[in-house]
């Protein structure tokens, strides 16, 4: 076999010294002493399945001043990071055939970890004709960022059967766009109070009718998580909505969609991750430049970046005891591959060889001149994280010891190269 890595592997729920086999980019084999053309031990090291990365916005194409397919890729493979599914609202948005075979063929080549693309929903849109190209699907019910947005219900009807024929999963922002106020805002607490938890738990309610496969996206409160329990629907949270809230005074670089809420929804999500009730961790990374976030805040665009911090402070909460190991591994790895079947997220025989190495002795705090988004700014500096020693993407190592170790090779999971 091609390379053999050894070290305290995560396999069948426990972790465990392991070596795991590589050929052509797949594990091979997994067992207690292997032999290859390449032997890399990492010893007590721990070797974790890379995490999978289900919400980024890396604005390519048209809005590659904030971020691009290469910057974004990068970022998120030095956070353990091996492949991310990238949402559709950029310019143009990919709302059709055309335009998805578009956005592909602008960011081939570019890409550092592997990556799927999520196909827009608008009135009218024909999705089938989409589905061989994409990751899923994103509908919007609230206005974000860019101009998708599906407020009727007859449409958002038309939507789930459509998705529902390709096998896909519909991922939601799940906000109802007629409980969002429209008022001037001039800060977090303004921003807040225009979109309240209210239009989360409607829209969540809402999604009990579609009839196909429903992810929310970022849930945000407390409310909207009690209503998506009840539902048969899968739930992302990011790494802002848990360790951030409506007291953090950071104004227009802590404005996003949906909003940082109470202290108290924050406490009820982090414990239902604690927990294992989530079942995805996603950073909706949404980069925007220090010049954009410096306007006004009521027209300071709504977004922060998060793809390359967000496992290195789940890690560093591993590491205190607060966050059981098992628990972050199924959240950005295993849970993801599942929904979106892809053939990663564990360290099994067949399954892609992304991997992550993290030595649990560097536990430090961010620094955003050590990051590498192309925005240049994080809300995270100071905080505690273990970054990983090295990510591994289909057995190609993108990363080790803080720096590029290896050639750019990511692929659409979907597609192929």
């Amino acid at each position: 076999m091609d390379l053999v890595i050894e070290g305290r592997a995560f396999v069948k729920g426990r972790l465990s010294n392991w070596c795991i086999g590589i050929e052509d980019g797949r594990i091979v084999e997994v067992a207690k002493n292997l032999k290859g053309e390449e032997h890399l031990d990492y010893g007590q090291m721990l070797v974790l399945p890379a995490a999978i990365d289900p919400h980024v916005h890396f604005r390519d194409p048209g809005l590659t001043a904030k971020e691009d397919f290469s910057t974004g890729t990068m970022a998120a493979a030095f956070g353990g990071v091996g492949c991310v599914l990238d949402m559709p609202n950029t310019l143009p948005p990919a709302t059709s055939l055309a335009s998805l075979k578009e956005k592909q063929l602008t960011i081939a080549g570019k890409a550092w970890t592997d990556y799927g693309l999520f196909a827009g929903c608008v009135p009218g849109v024909k999705l089938e004709e989409m589905a061989p190209h994409a990751a899923g699907y994103k509908m919007f019910m609230g206005s974000s960022t860019g101009k998708l947005l599906v407020t009727e219900d007859k449409e958002r009807a038309r939507i789930g059967h459509a998705v529902k024929a390709t096998n896909k999963v519909l991922s939601v922002h799940a906000k109802e766009e007629a409980l969002l106020g429209k008022e001037r805002e001039q800060d977090i607490r303004d921003h807040l109070r225009n979109r309240p938890y209210q239009a989360e738990v409607a829209a969540i309610n809402k999604l009990s009718a579609m009839g196909c496969r429903v992810n929310i996206c970022h849930l945000s409160s407390a409310a909207g998580l009690g209503a998506a329990s009840g539902h048969n629907f899968t739930k992302e949270v990011t790494a802002h909505h848990l360790f951030l809230d409506r007291d953090n005074e950071r104004g227009t670089f802590a404005k996003v969609n949906p909003p940082l809420r109470t202290r108290e929804d924050r406490f009820a999500l982090m414990q239902a991750f604690l927990d294992g009730r989530i079942d995805m961790l996603a950073s909706d990374h949404a980069p925007h430049t220090i010049e954009d976030k410096s306007q006004e805040f009521d027209i300071a665009p709504s977004g922060m970046p998060g793809v390359e911090t967000q496992v290195p402070l789940m890690l560093a909460l591993v590491k205190k005891g607060s966050l059981p190991l098992d628990v972050l591994v199924r959240a950005m790895a295993e849970r993801p591959a599942e929904v979106f079947s892809l053939n990663k997220g564990r360290i099994e025989k067949g399954r892609d060889a992304d991997l992550m190495v993290v030595d649990t002795r560097a536990l430090g705090g961010i620094k955003v001149n050590n990051l590498h988004s192309k925005c240049g700014w994080t809300l995270y500096e100071g905080y505690d994280a273990i970054f990983p020693h090295a990510t591994y993407v289909r057995g190609r190592r993108v990363v080790e010891d803080g720096a590029i170790a290896g050639e750019r090779g990511g692929r659409d999971v979907v597609v192929g190269p």
